[in-house]
C-alpha cells in the first residue's frame, strides 16, 4: 500500500515521504479499514507517541495521522460491533501507525458507524476537533445552559466546534482570534468577538468557562477571567496559572463511539458545520503540509477518489 512515513524527529513535515508499506493485519479486537479520507494535526510530529510505542521503544519510520473515514475490510479475532463492508470514522491510537495510508489497523472501539449520507471527507474532519470540543465542554468544563464561555481560537478547527456546541446548549459565547477572523467566528455562532492583537482580553469580565487552546500568556491571563466555581479547560498542556476560585483542567482527547455518533448526527441535521480548508490527495499531501502560508480550516487527505 501507499503510505506517508516520518523517520526524523528534527525535520518536521519536510521529513515526510510517500512510500510503499505492507498492508496491516488485524490484531485481537482490531479491524482493518480501507482509508477513504484522513486528517492530520499540524503539531503531532512533536508528540512523543508519534515516535515510540506504548513501551517507549522507537517505532520509526511511523505513519502519522489519527483521523479517518473509510470502510472495514477485515476483522481481528474477537472483534465485535462492526462488520466487513461497514462505513466507519474515528480517532486512532496515538502509538500505532496512523491514517495517512491506504489501509490501517485500528481498535474497533475507536470507531463509530459513518452514516451513508455523510461524505468521507466530512467524516474524517470530525473526530479530533469534535471530540476535543465535546469532552472539554461537557466532561471537563461541565457547561450548562445560561453559562458564559470564552472560546479561544474560535475560527480554528477546534474553536469553531467549541462555539457551535456551546451555543447549542444555550451558553453565551465569546470567541477570540485575529482581526481577520471576526466574521468567521461570528458566522459560527459566537455572540461577541475579541481581537487578541488589538482588544484587551480582560475587558470581557469574568465567565463560567474558558476553553484554551493556546497556553502561554493567553492561558495565564485566562485564569483571572474564571468566576467563582468556573473552569479553565485547556489542551495546551499543564496549567501554569490556576483560577483563584475555580478549577483548571488540562486533558488529552480520547476516542468515544457514543460521542462520535452524537457529533455526526448534529452534522446530518444541520446543527453542526465542519471547518474544512484544503482537500488534497495522498500523492500531493506532503507538498501541501509543507506550504508556509497560514492554514484556514482542517486539511483533509482524500486517500481514495
Amino acid at each position: 500500500m501507499k503510505a506517508i512515513v516520518v523517520a526524523d524527529q528534527t525535520a518536521g513535515t519536510a521529513g515526510m515521504k510517500l512510500v510503499k508499506r505492507p498492508e496491516p493485519q488485524a490484531a485481537i479486537n482490531d479491524v482493518v479499514v480501507q482509508v477513504h479520507a484522513a486528517g492530520f494535526t499540524w503539531d503531532e510530529l512533536t508528540w512523543p507517541p508519534t515516535w515510540t510505542d506504548r513501551n517507549g521503544r522507537d517505532r520509526t519510520p511511523s505513519i502519522p495521522g489519527h483521523e479517518l473515514a473509510g470502510v472495514v475490510t477485515a476483522l481481528g479475532y474477537g472483534t465485535t460491533g462492526l462488520s466487513i463492508g461497514q462505513r466507519v470514522f474515528g480517532l486512532t491510537d496515538w502509538t500505532r501507525d496512523g491514517t495517512l495510508a491506504e489501509y490501517i489497523a485500528v481498535e474497533a472501539r475507536n470507531l463509530a458507524p459513518l452514516p451513508g449520507d455523510v461524505d468521507f471527507t466530512v467524516g474524517a474532519s470530525l473526530p479530533m476537533p469534535g471530540l476535543t470540543a465535546w469532552q472539554g465542554l461537557f466532561e471537563h468544563g461541565r457547561l450548562r445552559t445560561g453559562q458564559s464561555i470564552i472560546a479561544h481560537g474560535a475560527a480554528g478547527v477546534v474553536g469553531s466546534m467549541v462555539v457551535q456546541l456551546a451555543r447549542e446548549v444555550g451558553a453565551y459565547v465569546i470567541g477570540t482570534g485575529r482581526a481577520a477572523d471576526r466574521k468567521t467566528v461570528l458566522d459560527f455562532g459566537a455572540q461577541e468577538f475579541i481581537d487578541l492583537d488589538n482588544d484587551t482580553l480582560e475587558d470581557v469580565g469574568t465567565v463560567d468557562l474558558v476553553f484554551d487552546i493556546f497556553g502561554g500568556d493567553i492561558g495565564k491571563r485566562s485564569a483571572a477571567l474564571i468566576r467563582t466555581g468556573g473552569t479553565l479547560v485547556t489542551i495546551a498542556g499543564p496549567v501554569e496559572v490556576k483560577p483563584t476560585n475555580g478549577l483548571a483542567v488540562d486533558f488529552v482527547v480520547e476516542s468515544d463511539r457514543a460521542q462520535l455518533s452524537e457529533i455526526v448526527q448534529r452534522v446530518r441535521d444541520g446543527r453542526l458545520r465542519t471547518n474544512i480548508g484544503t482537500v488534497t490527495t495522498l500523492d500531493d499531501a506532503v507538498a501541501v503540509f509543507n506550504r508556509t502560508e497560514r492554514r484556514k480550516g482542517k486539511t483533509i487527505v482524500r486517500v481514495r477518489p
